[in-house]
C-alpha cells in the first residue's frame, strides 16, 4: 500500500467517533490486515482501539476491551455488540 493509503487509513482511524468502532474490513476492505500493520508501524496517536474483528473480536484483549467500556460501547463475552456499536460506512469513506 502507498503512503497515500496508509494516510488515509489513520485517517479513518482518527476519524471513529468515541463510542463506536470499525472493523479492519471496514477501513480497508481489499485489504483488512494491512489496517493493523499501519497501526502497529505508526508513532501517532490513535484510537486504535476502536477498530475491531468483523465478529467484533477484541485482538488486544483486556487492554483493548478497557479502552472501549471506558467509552460505553457495549461489550459482551469478550466482543463489541455491534449491532450498537458498529459505526456504519458510508460512500466517500474507503481507500484508494
Amino acid at each position: 500500500m502507498t503512503y497515500g493509503g496508509e494516510k488515509r487509513i489513520l485517517d479513518m482511524v482518527r476519524a471513529i467517533p468515541e463510542g463506536f468502532v470499525r472493523t479492519y474490513g471496514d477501513i480497508c476492505p481489499a485489504a483488512p490486515r494491512v489496517v493493523g500493520q499501519v497501526l502497529s508501524r505508526t508513532s501517532e496517536r490513535m484510537p486504535w482501539h476502536r477498530v475491531v474483528r468483523a465478529d467484533g473480536g477484541l485482538p488486544l484483549g483486556a487492554e483493548q476491551q478497557a479502552l472501549l467500556e471506558a467509552e460505553d460501547v457495549p461489550v459482551e463475552h469478550g466482543k463489541v455488540v455491534m449491532d450498537d456499536a458498529r459505526l456504519p460506512v458510508m460512500p466517500g469513506d474507503m481507500p484508494d
